[in-house]
């Protein structure tokens, strides 16, 4: 492993896909025009900021973890 990280984190809301945000990209995107409004608002809050940190930081380390124990 060369240490990169790839990755995603997507919501669903009534079993349908509503908003994913992507590592790669640093963004958000919308499933459809109702996510659109949740899309706007955590771009504004910059939620992006946790998420990025989750995604690079937590979960390789705890995948890592978990991985090792077998």
């Amino acid at each position: 492993s060369d240490g990169s990280v790839r990755g995603s984190k997507r919501y669903g809301y009534d079993g349908r896909d509503f908003l994913s945000f992507e590592l790669g990209s640093k963004s958000f995107v919308a499933a459809d025009d109702a996510a659109e409004v949740t899309r706007r608002l955590w771009e504004d809050v910059n939620e992006a900021e946790g998420l990025e940190n989750y995604l690079e930081h937590v979960c390789p380390e705890w995948l890592q973890k978990y991985v090792g124990y077998g």
